[in-house]
């Protein structure tokens, strides 16, 4: 996780070494019928690209499979298809449903996953290469800015989230009818009384915002989180080049153990995030199924 002049005397302060990787790219160039100045480009883009790879990787063990001894990447691509349709059934009682929900949160958990997976990447990698692009092109290099997270940017998470609540709507709008859902916004939980009515479609409102903003808040902060512990573990591998001898040896093992640590420890993390946010799209669109 080594930083590249991260705190040389050369370089920029911890502090601005830490803003920059937290900044995102917004090509001011890209201004037209939509102000792509408000988008944070490099999060769509690693979005989007890990999206199509996850696709690809589930097309192709569709593809590849076999009645026979499968391989291993056959193999490990049934255990997490089984383990993903367990918890469909334990949570969606609807078999019509499942037909779309299971394969929805299958890809939910190997879609976030995947961008999870992206803060194991060295910090600077991808930054100094978009750096060297930036040069290249004949531009300064100190605005070549790129995250490489897409989880850990709150528009992502939150995007994410969105998409949820509107399935939900819609599994509510099928499952009860269009009626049925309006009837139920004014009567649960409380009951099925004139006056009640304005707590319960109020209590109703609290709860479907609820769901989502902490549905997108809980992945973008653990996220955010490990992102600036590996922004830490490399300024401290930057460190090296400003102190004495001694000092930077004990900097450069502290920096090659903690990193390694960390990194270890983060595939817990990043794969329990993907987990947990896959599991309550289950129970928020299993909830979508029961009346009241």
């Amino acid at each position: 996780m080594a930083s590249e002049n991260a705190a040389g005397q050369a370089g920029p302060t911890a502090g601005e070494y830490i803003i920059h990787h937290l900044t995102h790219w917004r090509n001011k160039e890209l201004v037209g019928p939509f102000d792509l100045t408000v988008v944070n480009l490099d999060s769509a883009f690693f979005s989007i690209v890990l999206g199509i790879l996850g696709s690809f990787l589930l097309w192709k063990a569709a593809r590849k499979a076999t009645s026979g001894v499968p391989g291993r990447f056959q193999a490990a691509v049934e255990l997490l298809v089984e383990m993903v349709d367990s918890q469909a059934k334990g949570i969606v009682h609807n078999a019509q449903s499942r037909k779309l929900v299971a394969p929805l949160a299958l890809t939910v958990f190997v879609w976030i996953f995947l961008m999870n997976a992206m803060d194991l990447l060295p910090v600077d990698l991808l930054p100094v290469i978009w750096a060297g692009i930036y040069s290249g092109a004949g531009l300064d290099p100190h605005h070549a800015y790129m995250r490489v997270v897409p989880t850990a940017d709150l528009s992502v998470t939150m995007g994410l989230s969105l998409g949820v609540l509107l399935t939900c709507l819609v599994y509510n709008v099928k499952i009860k009818g269009f009626g049925g859902w309006i009837h139920e916004l004014f009567t649960a939980p409380f009951g099925n009384h004139w006056a009640l009515y304005p707590f319960n479609f109020m209590m109703q409102i609290i709860e479907f915002v609820a769901k989502t903003v902490s549905h997108g808040m809980r992945l973008f902060g653990n996220m955010y989180a490990g992102e600036l512990i590996f922004m830490l573990i490399a300024l401290m591998g930057g460190a090296i080049a400003s102190v004495s001898l001694g000092t930077g040896i004990a900097l450069a093992i502290g920096h090659v153990i903690a990193g390694t640590a960390w990194a270890i420890f983060h595939i817990l993390i990043i794969t329990l995030q993907a987990f947990v946010f896959m599991m309550l799209t289950l129970v928020y669109i299993g909830q979508a199924h029961d009346h009241h």
